[in-house]
């Protein structure tokens, strides 16, 4: 095995042919404690039990937010069916029909990764990338229709301008996600694992990835939250209810910020600690887990705002 951390800067841990990469769905520097071999750094042994929790909590976990997921999803698309006329801009009915879609989307595919966690991945590895490429898609799609609700005033009506727009948002979503197909993969362990990043941290597949992904739960709130707080007329927005659908920013924000500085790790940017490696993946896999959860508060936060 190879040293995963210099002996002069950091605890010298060993990484066996049997640990995970972190990229299971909530986490992307995972190890089984049971095949790591460390060693003593000030007499201080490193040991991370991540991988064995996320193997028992995972599914469970998204077994019930996929139900919870599919109940609100359902209720939201009989209320849009229901009362057609109830909804106005910025919660459009075409708006809200296209996030309903979306959630269910990534809702979709909640099963089969938590079937794969618990029992190993047998589906193959065109079948994790396809996953993966739906997973992001659903996730970029539901950014841009959120970000172009908070700034344009194209869904007040389901005509030729919003249809065009529809096909351009759910279009250019498939292109944005795409390099997350690319860079994602199966790894033999113990058991088969479907993992988000098969490819060295430093290929160009995932780098453009991690760009997109830092662009949409970063770079795209910030900028949409400056242009809305200096413009007057796009406030206008905020106060007839759009903040709702900034629900998906605010959940997936930490995920981003935990992208970012598992790159700084990976690449050395930052110098980790005995600490960093035993608890980072804690943080980050719930961070992606807090996101995860916006398929099924999206649609309640949604029928709650046409409610009121």
């Amino acid at each position: 095995p190879d040293d995963h951390w210099s002996h002069s800067q950091s605890p010298s841990i060993l990484e066996s042919e049997n640990s995970l990469d972190l990229l299971d769905i909530m986490g992307n520097l995972s190890y089984d404690d049971s095949n790591v071999t460390s060693l003593d750094y000030n007499a201080a042994p490193c040991h991370n039990q991540y991988c064995p929790l996320f193997q028992r909590v995972a599914p469970t976990f998204l077994a019930v937010t996929c139900a919870a997921a599919t109940l609100g999803t359902g209720a939201l698309l009989v209320a849009l069916a229901k009362r057609p006329h109830a909804w106005g801009w910025p919660q459009s009915r075409a708006l809200v029909a296209q996030l309903a879609v979306g959630m269910g989307l990534f809702a979709a595919l909640l099963p089969p990764v938590a079937v794969g966690i618990r029992q190993g991945w047998w589906l193959g590895t065109g079948l994790c990338r396809l996953t993966y490429l739906l997973w992001h898609w659903s996730l970029f799609t539901q950014g841009l229709l959120v970000g172009s609700s908070s700034c344009s005033t194209a869904w007040c009506r389901w005509d030729p301008r919003s249809r065009r727009l529809a096909v351009a948002v759910w279009v250019g979503a498939l292109l944005l996600a795409t390099p997350a197909a690319l860079a994602s993969g199966t790894v033999a362990a113990p058991e088969t694992s479907c993992i988000r990043r098969s490819v060295d941290i430093l290929s160009p597949a995932y780098l453009l990835h991690l760009a997109l992904c830092l662009c949409l739960f970063l770079l795209l709130p910030v900028v949409l939250l400056a242009a809305t707080l200096a413009m007057p007329r796009l406030r206008v927005g905020w106060e007839a209810g759009v903040g709702v659908s900034w629900l998906f920013f605010g959940l997936w924000v930490p995920y981003g910020v935990g992208l970012a500085v598992d790159f700084l790790l990976h690449t050395q940017l930052l110098q980790p600690t005995c600490g960093t490696f035993e608890h980072f993946d804690y943080v980050l896999g719930l961070s992606e887990g807090l996101g995860v959860l916006h398929c099924c508060l999206g649609p309640a936060a949604l029928l709650a705002a046409q409610l009121c």
